[in-house]
């Protein structure tokens, strides 16, 4: 969930300011409880006709965004987080994931930040997505996920004697393993790592 947000003067409409345009071009403000809600209320209900069956899970930014001070940021993260709650109550399919708690009350230690002391470092994203995943994958995504993994990993693997037999063998078996993953889960594609190993692969 983004807050605050940018308007286009010209317009007045909301828009993204990832462009760089400049800042006088823009009218940057909160939105309260009620704006938030209504917009995604009126978001969730589109979305939900195009795909009865989906599933929405919001979350805060554990990121503090010191461009309003360390008030205006408690503000904007205390707005997101009872619009959140609302719409988690207006509706059974959406359902609230605790980023910003998680990293507030169990991760409070500047050695999980990066030296700017706002962002997260690599330690805290993973711990964050271990409990995201425990959460909301089963046992069957976990397993998926963990091959996935490990094709990616071999694709990215640079020996030392790509001529090799045994090189070669391994270049063929990972394929291999790519394809059936692929038959498993239609919508998964490994082209691009597959061209990266075919490159080694001998004649």
């Amino acid at each position: 969930m983004a807050h605050p947000v940018y308007e286009l003067i010209d317009s007045g409409k909301i828009v993204s300011n990832c462009h760089k345009q400049p800042a006088k071009s823009f009218n940057r403000y909160r939105l309260d409880v009620d704006e938030i809600v209504r917009f995604y209320k009126d978001l969730i209900l589109s979305l939900s006709l195009f795909n009865p069956h989906l599933k929405i899970v919001f979350t805060v930014s554990p990121i503090r965004h010191w461009k309003d001070g360390a008030h205006g940021n408690q503000l904007s993260k205390s707005t997101l987080l009872l619009a959140a709650d609302q719409l988690v109550q207006l509706f059974d399919h959406v359902s609230y994931f605790p980023s910003y708690e998680i990293v507030m009350d169990e991760l409070r230690d500047y050695r999980f930040y990066h030296e700017d002391m706002i962002h997260m470092n690599s330690a805290s994203t993973n711990y964050i997505w271990s409990r995201f995943s425990d959460v909301f994958m089963d046992k069957t995504t976990m397993d998926y996920m963990k091959k996935i993994r490990k094709m990616i990993s071999a694709a990215e693997h640079r020996p030392f004697n790509p001529d090799s037999e045994s090189h070669q063998k391994f270049i063929h078996k990972t394929i291999s393993g790519m394809e059936i993953l692929e038959k498993q889960l239609p919508n998964l594609s490994f082209d691009i790592e597959r061209k990266v190993m075919r490159k080694n692969l001998q004649d």
